[in-house]
C-alpha cells in the first residue's frame, strides 16, 4: 500500500489540531458598536424574526428552506429598485444581466434544496380543486391539457416576481426566471407558484405564507440611513447584504445539519450538503461582486455618510453571521477522523493521514460506505477552497471599489503577521484539513515514482 511505503517520511498534524506549532487562526471579532451599527442599518433583528419563525411544525426543512427563498424575493425586489433608477448613468444592461444571473442561482440552490425535502411543507395540491375557482383568490386559472384533468394555477398575490412580469422593463427578465423556476424544480415534490408554468400540474407551495413578502419588503428601507428619498446607493448597498446575510443564515443551519448528518454516519447526505455549501459561498461572492456596479462617485458619497472607517477590509467582518460560518466551516476539520474511522494522534502523528491514504488508494474503495466518505472528504476541502476564494475576491473587490490605498488602510508595505487585518491573515493560514492534504501529496508522489523506469 502506499500509505505503509511514504507513511513514515512524513508527520503532519492531525485535522483536529491543525499545525499548533504554526500561525494561529486570526481572531475574526470586531468591534459591538461597530456590529450593532451594522446590524442595525440592515434591520437583521427584523429579517431575524422573518428568517427564523417556524410555522409549519411538519416542515422539516423549512428553516432552511425560509431564508433562501426570502433571499430570493429581496432580489426581486432589487430588480424592480434597479430598474426603477432614472439616473442617466446608471448601467441598466448590466444590472439586468447580474441580477437575472444571481436570481437563477439562487433558484438552483433552492431547488437542490427542495429535491431532499422531507416533507410535510405547506402546499396546495392543484388537482383536488377539480377545476373550480375560490372567490378569495383573483390569482388562480383554470387550465387543461388533452388527456388530463382540470388544474387550477395559482400564483403568489404578494410576490413581486409576478408584477416584474407584467412591467415592460422587467418582462424579459421576469420570462427568464420564471422558466428558471419551472426547470430547475422538475425534480422537486412541488414549485414555488410564483407564475412558472408548472405544465406537470405539481402541488405549489403556500409563497406568501412561508416567505411573507409584505413583512419581508417593509424593512426594504434602513433606519438612521440617508434622509433623501431616492438615494439608490443607500438602498442598493442595503439589499445587497440583505441578501447576504439570508443565504448566511441559511448558511448556518446547513452547518448544523451536516454535523448532525456526520454524528449519524450519513455520509452520502452530509457530501451533498457540504457541496451545497460550497455553492453558498460562490453565490456570496457574486451577490458581492454587484457593488462594481454602484456609481463610484455617489457611493463614496454615501460611505462618507454611513462613516465606513478606513479599515475598509475587515468590514465583512461586523457580520456576526459571516464569522460564525467561517469558523464552523474551519471546525468541520475536527470531523475527519470520525469519518475516517481512526482517532487523531495526541501527539501528532500520520494516523489519520495514513487513514485518508487508505480510503484514497484502497481496492475496495468503492465498496461499503467509502464512496459517500470519499465524496465527503472531497466536497469538505472544496467548501475550504469556495471559503478562501471569497475573501481573496472580497479584498481585491474593496480595493477596486474604494481604493487600495484607504483599503489597506495607509499600511506600511512589510507588516507584521499580528498587524494585519483578519482578511489578509487568512490567507496566511495553514489547509483546514492538513491530513488529506499531506495524503494527496504524497499518494502523488507515490504515483509519480511508480511511473519511473525501474533501475536494473
Amino acid at each position: 500500500m502506499a500509505a505503509s511505503e511514504i507513511s513514515s517520511r512524513s508527520s503532519p498534524a492531525s485535522d483536529s489540531k491543525s499545525h499548533p506549532a504554526t500561525i494561529p487562526a486570526p481572531p475574526l471579532i470586531n468591534d459591538a458598536s461597530a456590529t450593532a451599527a451594522y446590524e442595525h442599518y440592515l434591520r437583521l433583528p427584523e429579517l431575524a424574526k422573518l428568517w427564523s419563525s417556524e410555522n409549519f411544525s411538519q416542515w422539516s426543512n423549512e428553516s432552511v428552506i425560509k431564508p433562501s427563498l426570502q433571499a430570493l424575493e429581496i432580489t426581486f425586489r432589487f430588480i424592480s429598485l434597479v430598474l426603477s433608477d432614472s439616473r442617466p448613468y446608471a448601467n441598466h444592461r448590466e444590472w439586468k444581466r447580474r441580477l437575472q444571473s444571481l436570481a437563477a442561482h439562487q433558484v438552483e440552490l433552492i431547488a437542490t434544496l427542495c429535491e431532499e425535502d422531507g416533507g410535510g411543507a405547506p402546499v396546495a395540491d392543484l388537482r383536488s380543486c377539480k377545476g373550480l375557482l375560490s372567490r378569495d383568490r383573483s390569482s388562480q386559472e383554470v387550465w387543461k391539457t388533452a388527456g388530463t384533468t382540470s388544474v387550477v394555477s395559482r400564483t403568489s398575490e404578494a410576490s413581486l416576481l409576478p408584477r416584474l412580469a407584467t412591467w415592460e422593463k422587467s418582462a424579459d427578465v421576469a420570462s427568464v426566471i420564471l422558466f428558471q423556476i419551472e426547470s430547475q424544480m422538475q425534480r422537486c415534490p412541488f414549485t414555488l407558484g410564483l407564475g412558472e408554468p408548472n405544465l406537470a400540474g405539481k402541488p405549489t407551495l403556500e409563497y406568501d405564507l412561508v416567505v411573507r413578502p409584505l413583512a419581508l419588503h417593509a424593512l426594504k428601507r434602513s433606519p438612521g440611513g440617508s434622509n433623501e428619498p431616492r438615494n439608490h446607493e443607500d438602498q442598493a448597498l442595503c439589499t445587497i447584504h440583505q441578501i447576504l446575510e439570508s443565504w448566511l443564515f441559511a448558511a448556518r443551519l446547513l452547518l448544523a445539519r451536516i454535523e448532525r448528518r456526520i454524528q449519524g454516519k450519513e455520509w452520502a447526505q452530509a457530501a451533498s450538503d457540504c457541496w451545497l455549501l460550497e455553492r453558498v459561498w460562490k453565490l456570496l461572492s457574486e451577490a458581492d461582486d454587484l457593488h462594481m456596479l454602484i456609481d463610484p462617485d455617489d457611493f463614496l458619497q454615501l460611505k462618507s455618510k454611513l462613516v465606513i472607517t478606513t479599515d475598509s477590509e475587515a468590514y465583512c467582518f461586523r457580520s456576526a453571521a459571516l464569522v460564525q460560518v467561517t469558523s464552523s466551516c474551519k471546525d468541520l476539520k475536527q470531523r475527519v477522523p470520525s469519518i475516517l474511522g481512526v482517532e487523531a494522534d495526541p501527539n501528532g502523528g500520520p494516523r489519520v493521514q495514513d487513514a485518508a491514504m487508505r480510503l484514497f488508494h484502497g481496492r475496495q474503495r468503492g465498496d461499503g460506505d467509502n464512496p459517500g466518505k470519499i465524496d465527503l472528504l472531497q466536497a469538505l476541502q472544496a467548501v475550504e477552497v469556495a471559503l478562501r476564494r471569497f475573501f481573496f475576491a472580497y479584498r481585491q473587490l474593496v480595493a477596486a471599489v474604494m481604493g487600495s490605498l484607504e483599503a489597506s488602510g495607509n499600511r506600511a508595505v512589510y507588516v507584521p503577521w499580528e498587524s494585519l487585518d483578519p482578511a489578509s491573515q487568512l490567507f496566511l493560514e495553514p489547509p483546514y484539513f492538513p491530513s488529506l492534504d499531506a495524503a494527496k501529496t504524497f499518494l502523488g508522489d507515490f504515483w509519480q515514482q511508480q511511473q519511473k523506469p525501474k533501475r536494473r
